[in-house]
C-alpha cells in the first residue's frame, strides 16, 4: 500500500446519490461513509513490497480494487469481482479528505505534463472508454449519445479518438449540449417533450441514417426507448446511465433487428490507456472542471454540483497547493 497526500478529487453523481439517498440500488449507506472516487495525490509513504512507487510521485487512483484472485480477476475483468473494494461505495471509504491509503498497485504514476485535475478526471474518462469498447467504436463509426453530462461529454471525447465519423449528443440542457459540441460532437440536438421514436427520427435526420451505436448516459426510459429504436438493425446499444430498477422497453424491437444491448459496471483495464492519452495531449478533458472548492467547502461543492451547474466540480484537499 502507499499513502498518500490528496491532491484534486472530482464530485461524481453518485456521491450526491449516497448523500442525498443514501442508496444506489442493492448498496445502502449504512454507517458514516467518506465520499469521493475519482481522484489523484502525492506518494508520502510506501509500505514495504512497493517497489515502483516512491515518496514524491504523482499519482492517478483507480478506486477498484480486488479483494481475491477470482475468475473475474483471472480473465481480466476484475471490475465484475463481487468481493471488490471500490472508493465510496458502501461499506467502503472512498478518499475525500487529507491523506489516504491505497492498494499501490492501482496507484498510476502521472507524467510531468498531466495535472493532478487531468489525473483525478482519467476516472470518468475510464467510464468512457470501457463504454466505447464495449460499444465497439471503430473507424467511421457513426455514434448517438443520450445525455451530455460529464459521463455524456467523456463518451464524446473517447468516441471521436477511437475513430468515429460522426456523433450527435441529446440533452435537455443547452448549455450541456455547447460543452459537447466543444468537446468534439457534430451535432447536437435538445430534447424536450418529443416521443422516443420523434427523438431517433431527429438523430437519423442529423446523422443522415440510423447509428451503428447508442452510448446511454441518463438512465431514464424514454431515453433507453429512444436508444432502442435510434441504433440500426444490427447495431450495439450500451446502457451507462443507471435509472430504475424496472423499466419498459421496446424489447421486440431490438430482439427482431439484432440490435445488441450492453451493460457497462465502471470499468477495467483503462489507466494506461487514459494516461498515455493525456500525456500525447490526443485529448483534452481540462474543459470539463468548471468550479473549483477547497475541502473546507466541500458541503458547498456539493450543493453546486446537486444544482446541476457547470459540469465536474473539483475539491483541493491540500490546503498548500490548490492548483489544477
Amino acid at each position: 500500500e502507499v499513502l498518500l497526500r490528496m491532491h484534486s478529487v472530482g464530485i461524481c453523481g453518485s456521491d450526491v446519490h449516497y448523500w442525498q439517498h443514501g442508496r444506489i440500488g442493492d448498496f445502502v449507506v449504512k454507517d458514516p461513509m467518506v465520499l469521493g472516487h475519482e481522484a489523484s495525490g502525492t506518494v508520502v509513504k510506501v509500505g514495504a513490497g512497493v517497489t515502483h512507487l516512491k515518496p514524491g510521485d504523482r499519482v492517478a487512483i483507480e478506486p477498484g480494487v480486488p479483494r481475491e484472485i477470482d475468475e473475474y480477476c483471472k480473465v481480466g475483468r476484475y471490475n465484475l469481482s463481487p468481493s471488490i473494494f471500490f472508493c465510496a461505495t458502501p461499506p467502503d471509504d472512498g478518499n475525500l479528505c487529507r491523506f489516504y491509503k491505497h492498494s499501490a498497485n492501482f496507484c498510476y504514476k502521472l507524467p510531468d505534463n498531466v495535472t493532478f485535475e487531468e489525473g483525478a478526471l482519467i476516472e470518468p474518462l475510464s467510464v468512457g472508454i470501457h463504454a466505447c469498447r464495449r460499444a465497439g467504436v471503430t473507424l467511421g463509426s457513426k455514434v448517438f449519445i443520450s445525455g451530455s453530462g460529464p459521463i455524456g461529454l467523456v463518451n464524446v471525447i473517447v468516441a471521436k479518438m477511437m475513430g468515429a465519423a460522426l456523433v450527435v449528443v441529446t440533452d435537455l440542457s443547452a448549455s450541456r449540449l455547447q460543452k459537447a459540441k466543444e468537446v468534439g460532437a457534430d451535432s447536437i440536438l435538445q430534447v424536450n417533450k418529443e416521443t422516443p421514436q420523434e427523438v431517433a427520427s431527429k438523430v437519423q435526420s442529423l446523422l443522415g441514417c440510423m447509428p451503428d451505436i447508442t452510448v446511454e448516459c441518463t438512465g431514464v426510459e424514454a431515453c433507453v426507448q429512444a436508444g432502442i429504436y435510434a441504433t440500426r438493425s444490427g447495431g450495439t446499444l450500451v446502457l451507462v446511465g443507471l435509472g430504475p430498477d424496472m423499466i419498459t422497453v421496446p424489447i421486440v424491437n431490438a430482439a427482431v433487428r439484432e440490435v445488441d444491448i450492453r451493460g457497462i459496471f465502471r470499468y477495467c483495464n483503462t489507466w494506461p490507456m487514459a494516461i498515455a492519452l493525456l500525456a500525447s495531449k490526443r485529448i483534452n478533458v481540462k474543459p470539463l472542471v468548471t468550479h473549483r472548492f477547497p475541502l473546507e467547502k466541500a458541503l458547498e461543492a456539493f450543493e453546486t454540483t446537486k444544482r446541476g451547474e457547470g459540469i465536474k466540480v473539483m475539491l483541493k484537499c491540500d490546503p498548500k497547493d490548490q492548483n489544477p
